[in-house]
């Protein structure tokens, strides 16, 4: 019969406090929520799997322990592995387990036969007892886990492990079994941007079965002080109340806290106790956006709906062009039937949907004007991305991100999120590959966005259909974009989005871009759209127009007045 893990661990296991006393683990609110999120994956007969951001002393490493101790102890031919950081804490992680055992109440003692200094058995002398055992190692020895297989592993604050830490956790992730009884828990406080944001933002994307939990330090009751000498609050202070919800006595915690053992550095108070997951990761480079602002906007977005999910689909047929007598002169590819199918899997998120004006029948006598900037994956390494913004308001209405699929189907799932958005002006990137744009062109799309180039072998300006970044043009549309969600940061509903921007920072040389490993190509796609409004009409465009309306007229009057016979160059 097996035993309720939490009645376990709370009347048999026994914990040593920060004072030295040994009482009984009762959990608190944070490890509740881990256990929780377990007790649920163990009852949808899922692996357990669980990535945790932390802030300091939280208590997640001691019930990770507990928990793992509970698996190993009442169970035979369990083997679990716990791995820390160094070695004091690897020995500090065993301690505990041996003190779950010295208190154990005698009737639920298992075997034990002697061990070294870091491994307990659960066995007897002639080896017919539980046949499990708890191992703790230390990150940074060669080839650690790799010749033992695991049923629970425990990984101890991974962001500050030594050496190459994605080898490391490699081989480790490979001896635990894919079962439903199988437990992994990755645990560590933010240390930059390194291996273990990596896997915390694809556990937070979905791209991994870990669980992403996070808890703030606000969420632990301790942390709270006597705040009758606390006086006025600052200006931070209180927009960080106000936000979180605080009261004084967690005001006054804080304030003491950064004052005293974060050296009055906020940042690093940020890193080591973060009241969200964005405040954890601190960029190393000068951010090009208000940080503050960018971290604010995310937490009124955080319970929101993000919107509908999905892609499009669409029917491809070839239009002919005959001449008079019924001869095929031409044939020209072409798309219709455009249907947004809603799927979690989908990857592009619809915001908010398109707007039309109507008149006191209900007759639509206007549509809303949109812009859609496009950035490629360039050489492989970055993704396909779309951002749609309202052309009145300047906020982002749609978004197509994380695609790495060929150019010609970005290209026709960008024409039809053109089509969706009443033909809205679509302005992609074409630094490293014209394709695309080129295959927007040949499908018809009627609103492209055209610059002007100087043609140095004519001295003669031509137009060019998309958009070209370049060190005269980018510096300008980050200055731009960085404007604008300065002065209106609601003008952005995307989180990802968002959290491309708090890693945009200056590199040594000044240069924005994005924090190394990480990605701005929803920052870029943003930042093109937002500067190519002016091809777009910034008021409801009117259906009486609707033949040659701003929209199509808009990129046919700039192919015709090209100077080149009507041909734009690319």
């Amino acid at each position: 019969m097996s035993i309720n893990t939490r009645l376990y661990i709370e009347n048999y296991l026994k914990i040593k406090t920060k004072e030295s006393e040994i009482i009984p683990f009762i959990m608190n609110p944070p490890q509740l929520k881990l256990y929780n999120v377990l007790k649920q994956q163990a009852e949808l007969g899922k692996p357990q799997r669980v990535i945790i951001l932390k802030a300091r002393q939280m208590g997640f490493s001691t019930e990770t322990e507990a928990i793992i101790f509970k698996k190993t102890a009442t169970k035979a031919n369990v083997s679990s592995g716990i791995v820390a950081h160094k070695e004091d804490a690897t020995t500090n992680l065993f301690n505990m387990s041996k003190l779950f055992l010295e208190e154990l109440p005698q009737p639920l003692k298992p075997a034990t036969r002697a061990s070294n200094a870091q491994e307990i058995i659960f066995d007897n002398k002639e080896g017919n007892g539980l046949r499990s055992k708890i191992k703790c190692m230390t990150a940074g020895g060669s080839g650690i886990g790799r010749s033992d297989t695991y049923q629970n592993l425990h990984i101890s604050e991974l962001a500050f492990w030594k050496g190459d830490k994605k080898a490391t956790l490699t081989g480790l992730l490979q001896a635990v079994p894919n079962t439903p009884d199988s437990l992994i828990i990755i645990e560590s406080t933010a240390n930059g941007y390194d291996y273990f944001k990596e896997l915390w933002d694809k556990a937070v994307d979905g791209e991994s079965d870990f669980y992403p939990l996070f808890c703030a330090w606000w969420e632990l009751a301790e942390y709270r002080m006597d705040a009758s000498e606390l006086g006025e609050l600052t200006e931070e202070e209180v927009a960080v109340q106000k936000r979180y919800n605080l009261d004084n006595e967690q005001i006054a915690w804080r304030r003491w806290c950064i004052k005293n053992n974060c050296g009055g550095d906020i940042n690093q108070f940020k890193q080591e106790y973060p009241a969200s997951p964005e405040e954890a990761f601190i960029a190393s480079g000068e951010s090009v956006f208000d940080k503050e602002l960018i971290v604010n906007r995310i937490e009124q977005l955080r319970n929101l709906q993000e919107g509908k999910k999905g892609f499009f689909e669409y029917e491809k047929y070839i239009e002919e062009i005959k001449d008079d007598k019924g001869l095929l002169i031409t044939a020209y590819p072409r798309i219709k039937n455009i249907k947004f199918v809603e799927s979690e899997s989908g990857y592009i998120t619809i915001h908010s949907e398109p707007v039309v004006e109507r008149d006191k029948t209900g007759e639509v006598v206007g549509k809303k004007p949109y812009v859609i900037g496009g950035d490629t994956a360039g050489l492989g390494t970055d993704y396909f991305t779309g951002k749609v913004i309202d052309n009145i308001t300047g906020a982002t209405v749609a978004t197509l991100w994380k695609q790495r699929i060929d150019e010609d189907l970005y290209a026709e799932q960008m024409y039809c999120l053109g089509m969706y958005y009443h033909e809205a002006l679509i302005g992609i990137e074409t630094n490293y590959s014209t394709e695309p744009v080129r295959h927007l062109q040949n499908l018809g799309y009627p609103n492209l966005y055209v610059r002007e180039r100087m043609d140095t072998l004519v001295n003669k300006i031509q137009k060019a259909v998309g958009f070209e970044t370049n060190s005269k043009t980018r510096p300008v549309i980050i200055a731009q974009l960085v404007k604008a969600i300065r002065e209106d940061p609601t003008i952005e509903c995307h989180i990802p989005t968002l959290r491309e921007m708090l890693v945009f920072v200056k590199n040594e040389q000044g240069r924005a871009e994005a924090q190394q490993g990480e990605h701005d190509d929803l920052v870029m796609a943003r930042a093109i759209a937002n500067f190519i409004r002016p091809q777009q009409s910034f008021s409801f465009i009117e259906k009486e127009s609707k033949e040659e309306d701003f929209i199509s007229k808009n990129f046919h009057e700039e192919t015709n007045n090209s100077g080149n016979g009507g041909y734009i160059e690319w």
